[in-house]
């Protein structure tokens, strides 16, 4: 008994430390992004730019789909309740405050941001990074505060995206392929959004953004020896990143419902 209290004790001491070990590193990256550098900053534009494409604009054949697909079936499902709940107000709810986001994020996660652990993984192991440190150049400037950017505002736009596509996408593929009357939907869904609906996803885009960058490059940098490494920190990274971003949105949402 004492050994499995033992055992789950070190775990915890190990998870906080990691925790906090995260935090000084985003605060770190934040910093700089605070206070930028004067050299380089063509090329972290530029590298931004291409997160930002491959994050972002690469992703719209696979979100926008998803999206459509969501929001028509979210539309089906609560049109039946239609005479006991507003139609608008609950799709909202659904789409804007929790399922836009959430998907957002997870999207990114199996998508972009276990590329990001990889390839910096990469440098670690050929050395790139104390190529750059040996040239004068912080690696945190030139590798984490792109990635930080891109990353954070390829969520946003595709937050935004997820959210204009599920419900009007939705609306219409709904309106094509059934014979179920929503009438004046999209005037609910005009008068049920408020500022606080948009502001929670806002919230959770940005949070999620810095998570998920600041978690994928910790796991990046951490990888320093052995390629065989690298799947491993990806992996970690991953699960990391899902649950950090569940525990961000329940806690964000019961702060909103409150």
């Amino acid at each position: 008994m004492q050994r499995v209290i033992g055992s789950v004790g070190r775990q915890a001491l190990a998870s906080l430390n990691q925790i906090a070990t995260q935090l000084t590193f985003a605060y770190k990256i934040l910093r700089l992004l605070t206070f930028p550098s004067k050299s380089g900053r063509a090329l972290v534009r530029r590298i931004t730019m291409e997160q930002v494409y491959f994050t972002a604009v690469q992703a719209l054949p696979i979100i926008i789909p998803i999206a459509i697909l969501i929001g028509g079936m979210i539309i089906i499902q609560f049109s039946r309740f239609s005479g006991q709940y507003d139609l608008g107000k609950i799709t909202v709810l659904i789409i804007v405050r929790e399922l836009g986001p959430i998907l957002t994020a997870f999207l990114i996660i199996l998508r972009s941001a276990t590329a990001v652990t990889i390839e910096v993984g990469y440098m670690n192991v050929f050395h790139e990074m104390e190529a750059l440190e040996m040239s004068g150049i912080d690696p945190l400037w030139i590798v984490c505060v792109p990635r930080l950017v891109g990353i954070t505002s390829a969520i946003l736009c595709l937050f935004i995206v997820f959210d204009i596509v599920a419900i009007v996408g939705g609306y219409a593929m709904v309106w094509i392929i059934t014979y179920i009357h929503l009438g004046d939907f999209l005037l609910q869904i005009a008068n049920a959004i408020s500022v606080a609906d948009i502001t929670v996803g806002l919230i959770k885009a940005v949070l999620f953004g810095i998570t998920i960058t600041v978690t994928c490059l910790y796991h990046g940098f951490k990888t320093q020896r052995h390629i065989t490494q690298i799947p491993v920190a990806a992996s970690r990274a991953s699960v990391q990143c899902f649950i950090y971003c569940l525990i961000i949105s329940a806690v964000i949402s019961l702060l909103f419902y409150l």
